[in-house]
């Protein structure tokens, strides 16, 4: 079996990302690798062109990025508490492709994510981020369903 040397898991502070980053956790523990707990920034819908009153597209978008940081911040202080290796990512993008990109450009070797078991037509409007890594990502994807 290969080695587990860097688990990637991807959060967006709901609770099925949480339930997801608790398995990653526990798994990066377990193999003594390295957690990489990522973020991805949703590309907002470019508004130029458009009266938005007060602020400018590219304040909103530090406004958005500097918001993540402070949540990531405070949900590693809250979730990791005895645990040291372990990198915070913050990147913008379509969060499956960012997924990928980001497992692949940090060789990790496993993919956690949280999925919200969606179904029937709910699921074919939204699609599945989960399902798009899954189909598309080299690397070994791990999916992690919320009990409800």
């Amino acid at each position: 079996m290969k080695k587990i040397a860097t688990v990637l898991t991807a959060i967006d502070f709901s609770d099925s990302s949480d339930n997801a980053f608790q398995m990653a956790l526990s798994m990066a523990k377990s193999f003594s690798a390295q957690l990489l707990v990522l973020h991805v920034i949703n590309e907002p819908v470019d508004l130029r062109g458009f009266y938005v009153p007060h602020i400018s597209f590219e304040k909103l978008e530090d406004e958005i990025e500097e918001g993540a940081k402070k949540m990531m911040e405070s949900f590693c202080r809250l979730n990791i508490h005895d645990f040291e290796n372990y990198e915070s990512l913050i990147v913008p993008g379509l969060p499956y492709e960012q997924i990928i990109s980001q497992g692949e450009e940090k060789s990790a070797d496993l993919i956690v994510l949280g999925t919200h078991g969606r179904s029937g037509l709910d699921h074919v409007l939204f699609g599945s981020t989960a399902e798009k890594v899954v189909r598309k990502s080299k690397i070994p994807v791990l999916t992690v369903r919320l009990e409800e």
